[in-house]
């Protein structure tokens, strides 16, 4: 009986012990546990993919900008802040993926060169669950974003760049429950003065995103 009792120590030890990590891998699974916020490292991916089908049966246009995760809904907004120069930007989910370990987003070619990390391939990021952006009104106003930054004096640098040249230049503010970001921009009348402005800053060398005003 003594013996008998051991065993049974032995096994109930060995199903709490299973039960412990088992709900120890689930927590870990669980995803933006607080706030809406995750962080991790991204990656990106190209024209190895582009014109092909992505997961929620879009056409993967790799100079839009969108994004793979493994559990957000699609269509769902994030802003994706680079943590090693502070660059951010807003990208759609639209994919499913990266099937790489320890990674959490996998980025189109344009969000990643807005966020300065084509030659590195992978950089750690925060990512923050955005509301659903509105569908575009007969009035709506744009502008064209040169920048977004977590540091307003690298923000007040580039507006103060671009005034050279163009005219309402303009910082806007985001602020999320866990960070304020600075966003450079330049106003333009409509969609069309809007992608005139753009395509004169590409001409220049930045990399900009069309944008509706809030």
């Amino acid at each position: 009986m003594a013996n008998l009792g051991k065993i049974l120590k032995k096994t109930e030890f060995f199903i709490i012990s299973g039960l412990i990590i088992l709900l120890s891998s689930c927590a870990r699974m669980e995803y933006f546990p607080t706030a809406n916020v995750q962080t991790g490292m991204a990656s990106w991916y190209g024209a190895e993919f582009h014109g092909k089908t992505t997961s929620n049966k879009e056409i993967y246009d790799m100079y839009d900008m969108t994004a793979a995760h493994n559990t957000l809904p699609f269509g769902t907004y994030v802003m994706v802040t680079n943590l090693n120069n502070g660059k951010s930007t807003i990208v759609r989910i639209n994919d499913r993926g990266p099937f790489i370990e320890d990674r959490i987003i996998d980025l189109s070619y344009a969000a990643a060169k807005v966020l300065d990390m084509i030659d590195t391939g992978t950089a750690p990021v925060r990512i923050e669950v955005l509301e659903y952006l509105a569908f575009e009104k007969p009035d709506q106003k744009f502008s064209v974003q040169v920048g977004a930054f977590i540091f307003k004096d690298n923000a007040k640098a580039l507006k103060s760049k671009l005034q050279e040249t163009y005219k309402n230049v303009y910082i806007s503010l985001f602020e999320t429950s866990n960070q304020t970001y600075y966003r450079v921009r330049v106003k333009a009348r409509d969609r069309n003065s809007a992608q005139t402005i753009a395509q004169r800053l590409l001409d220049d060398g930045y990399t900009v995103i069309v944008l509706e005003e809030e």
